[in-house]
């Protein structure tokens, strides 16, 4: 069997790309919005879980030049996430891959495998299908903190008309803080994701940008482990030159 397959639908690679834009755009804005007021809680409130209160965020991570300028770039990011988020579940819902990323039983012992091998007490790199158990945990998580961000938002942005999604993160001041730790775990999620992507499966771009994946590339198969590769610890990869399947 041909080493190449076809492993990204278009609509994967779509939204992909749509994510990244929409999530840098809401993550700048976002900033620049908080930079407004820097604290989670209203003025003349206090809040517990934030030591550097008052502190603004250093304005070359902020985009939107003011405040009304953020809100409007953040408030189209946000719709552009929404509908193409809608897109991606409704995809993975009926194309069936959702079950690449949902949590199963065994994953969690599959994950501690994954971790075993990066530190090097296990060997030789665990069995996997598409994804391990450590990039479906990551890809899963990614997906529930885009619905966190998405209800934290609204309950932020209209707090009196939207007061059942307020009172889900119990008040205004509470919501402002999911909202903004949850972009903080996406963003870290997705600065690892990349690192991964480099140090580990650089042959994993081809699949992203076309579709097509070299199975003869993949880490499993060149006993990966990040940068590890440099150094002639892994197995020396074969040569797919195969034609498509």
């Amino acid at each position: 069997m041909a080493p190449l397959v076809k492993r990204n639908h278009w609509v994967i690679r779509l939204t992909h790309w749509v994510n990244l834009v929409a999530v840098v755009l809401m993550a700048g804005s976002g900033m620049r919005i908080f930079n407004a007021h820097p604290a989670f809680a209203r003025p003349g409130e206090t809040f517990p879980l934030n030591p550097w209160e008052g502190t603004s965020i250093p304005a070359w991570l902020t985009f939107g030049g003011w405040l009304a300028g953020a809100r409007h770039w953040h408030f189209a990011a946000m719709w552009l996430l929404v509908a193409n988020g809608l897109l991606y579940l409704g995809f993975l819902f009926f194309h069936g891959e959702w079950r690449d990323i949902v949590p199963r039983r065994g994953d969690v012992r599959d994950a501690i495998e994954m971790l075993k091998f990066y530190l090097f007490v296990r060997r030789d790199h665990p069995p996997q299908g598409k994804h391990n158990a450590l990039q479906k945990s990551a890809y899963f998580a990614m997906a529930v903190l885009g619905i966190v961000l998405v209800l934290s938002g609204l309950a932020i942005w209209k707090p009196v008309t939207l007061w059942f999604i307020t009172a889900l993160f119990v008040n205004f001041k509470w919501a402002r803080f999911v909202h903004f730790t949850a972009m903080a775990l996406l963003l870290l999620l997705a600065l690892v994701h990349v690192f991964m992507v480099f140090s580990v499966d650089p042959y994993s771009l081809r699949a992203i940008f076309t579709g097509w994946y070299d199975r003869a590339r993949s880490p499993e198969a060149r006993n990966a482990r990040p940068f590890y590769h440099l150094f002639g610890g892994t197995r020396p990869a074969p040569s797919s030159e195969a034609p498509r399947p």
